[in-house]
């Protein structure tokens, strides 16, 4: 039983909050991990504190929309998740709007036109996708055969020589590294940023990329390439083909302090449509949040820098023996399963309510 001085304690509810990462803590691939939906009832109330802890969940995935993956999970887990509670690499890149809602941008990633429709959902009303290129000059990727219609993310084929790029947005997983490679470096390098025009050895425009893990766990038995696999390869022939010209981009995605203060506004929202009145100001004061993940390098590493309690779980990337922890990225906590993470903060949030006041 909990006691009245602790329900008094508790009636806030928001004193804690957790953020969990999809990908090898609550799915593998398309499967769901039965532990998942264990946990997401658990900070749904069914837990020893007896009352729903906040939570998100934070994501380096994409090439859908925050609706589309909320949706999924839901009939992964049979946990009904909301849009709102839903952070993925390319979501605060919605913020880009306020400077490009209605410049030219090359939207790359994912599959066929899907991240362009994400990319208007977000206010990016002037997009063009490579496959778009292709369709303008099918001799631009010769490897392919030339886009259907229906991959193409506008009915119309615009002519690239004289409608210039203002600049270029990866969001998401390459579908096709060559095609997607070329397009890339080719606005990035063509003079003025028109397609077919001279290329020179400087920077044409900014790069905006989200997600830089190199690495992520499905189903398959070993951890497969990342979209930060396409970020190294990108670089790199950058590298090669401007004799080392500095290329400059702003990365998205965990670790980047971007995606917790994002989560962060995510979380108090969630809290004043619980209670309306509710001090955010004195809710940051107290409220801890933990952030549960299976890559060290991006789940751990930025919950830490974040200011975040980090519980490393055993599911996907990481691994570990028994009594193990990431060397370079330590965790706060390390579980085996994310059912044994939840646990362990809700007992870590009745020790802490316990405690005399300091």
């Amino acid at each position: 039983m909990i006691s009245g001085c602790m329900q008094r304690v508790l009636a806030p509810l928001q004193q804690a909050a957790v953020a969990l990462d999809i990908d090898g803590v609550l799915v593998k691939g398309k499967r769901a991990l039965e532990e998942g939906g264990r946990a997401l009832r658990m900070l749904g109330g069914h837990n020893r504190l007896r009352r729903r802890i906040p939570f998100v969940l934070l994501t380096n995935g994409g090439g859908v929309s925050e609706a589309e993956k909320a949706a999924d999970v839901s009939r992964l887990l049979g946990v009904q998740i909301a849009a709102d509670q839903i952070v993925l690499a390319h979501s605060p890149m919605r913020a880009l709007a306020a400077e490009y809602a209605h410049k030219h941008v090359l939207v790359v990633g994912g599959e066929q036109s899907r991240c362009a429709h994400i990319a208007r959902g977000y206010g990016l009303a002037n997009v063009s996708t490579p496959n778009d290129v292709v369709a303008w000059r099918p001799s631009a990727w010769p490897f392919m055969p030339p886009p259907a219609a229906e991959q193409l993310s506008a009915p119309a084929v615009r002519n690239y020589a004289s409608d210039p790029f203002h600049a270029v947005m990866v969001f998401h997983d390459s579908f096709d590294f060559g095609r997607d490679l070329q397009i890339a470096t080719d606005v990035l390098r063509s003079r003025d940023a028109t397609l077919g025009a001279e290329l020179v050895n400087r920077q044409s425009v900014p790069l905006f990329m989200s997600n830089e893990d190199l690495i992520f766990s499905n189903d398959y038995a070993r951890p497969r390439f990342g979209q930060g696999a396409y970020h190294v390869c990108l670089r790199a022939m950058w590298a090669a083909l401007t004799a080392g010209a500095p290329l400059e981009y702003t990365l998205f995605g965990k670790p980047h302090a971007v995606q917790y203060r994002y989560a962060e506004r995510l979380l108090d929202r969630l809290v004043l449509a619980a209670e309306p009145d509710a001090d955010i100001a004195r809710l940051h004061a107290r409220r801890r949040i933990y952030a549960v993940g299976d890559n060290p390098a991006a789940d751990i590493a930025g919950a830490n820098a974040a200011g975040w309690t980090s519980v490393l779980v055993r599911t996907g990337i990481f691994s570990g023996a028994a009594d193990a922890n990431d060397p370079v990225h330590p965790a706060h906590h390390v579980a085996d399963h994310v059912e044994d993470a939840v646990a362990w903060i809700v007992d870590s949030e009745l020790a802490r309510m316990e405690a005399p006041p300091p």
